[in-house]
């Protein structure tokens, strides 16, 4: 982590850098400053990602352990449709680029080296998903119009959620289950299950049904549908 690295022409990007025929990779980017306090650093990458990168939305997050750091970015939400495995392969190339030219690597696939200033991961985040199918029209809309704060806040012990649509194969659409616990991060329903409450942005509720976006590369629009039934309270 604290090697320096010999320099490689500025104006090839990560994924333009190809092994030598004795197995070394040696790449350091143009933005790269050494010695840059970690959180600089993120803050750099962050904001570079921001401008480079207008119609995305991303989170930035990072991870120390013992082996090293590493910083990964979450795409959110993005112009492009993502839904193909090659439209996605060339967004990730695209955004680790960009990450990458803030930082070094130097490594021989066959003596196991591999020495950077940190690792670096681009994904597709859940709430891309979610959003593709906004923009797409999403089935069973809901509005928004009870936060998921106030949702967990109002929900009491002997209320009842009845599943009304859920992806196709899902056991237990139709049932109506009891509320028998809740906490901080989900809902214990009767007979030994749980509803793990999801991110804000996945979570629409009108005071009488509850939506849960849990959309995917290959299912953009799944989603759970809730009636909120509030007779039973205790």
């Amino acid at each position: 982590m604290t090697d320096t690295p010999a320099p490689t022409a500025a104006s090839l990007l990560y994924s333009q850098v190809s092994h030598d025929e004795r197995g070394n990779f040696c790449y350091m980017g143009d933005l790269y400053r050494q010695g840059e306090p970690f959180p600089d650093l993120v803050d750099r990458i962050r904001a570079h990602l921001i401008a480079d990168f207008p119609d995305t939305a991303f989170a930035v997050t990072t991870e120390k352990f013992a082996g090293g750091r590493k910083i990964t970015a979450k795409i959110l939400d993005a112009f492009q449709d993502l839904s193909t495995r090659d439209a996605q392969d060339a967004m990730i190339t695209a955004v680790r680029d960009q990450m990458e030219r803030f930082g070094f690597t130097n490594s021989n696939i066959y003596q196991d080296f591999h020495s950077c200033s940190y690792f670096t991961e681009v994904r597709v985040g859940r709430a891309y998903w979610s959003a593709l199918a906004r923009r797409r029209g999403a089935d069973n809309h809901v509005e928004p119009l009870v936060s998921l704060a106030h949702f967990r806040k109002s929900l009491k012990v002997g209320q009842q959620l009845k599943l009304v649509a859920a992806p196709k194969g899902h056991r237990v659409r139709g049932t109506t289950r009891t509320i028998t616990a809740v906490r901080s991060k989900d809902i214990i329903l009767d007979g030994v299950s749980y509803l793990t409450l999801p991110r804000a942005a996945d979570f629409a509720c009108d005071g009488a049904r509850v939506r849960i976006a849990m959309g995917s590369e290959h299912e953009p629009d799944a989603h759970l549908l809730y009636e909120w039934l509030l007779s039973r309270a205790a």
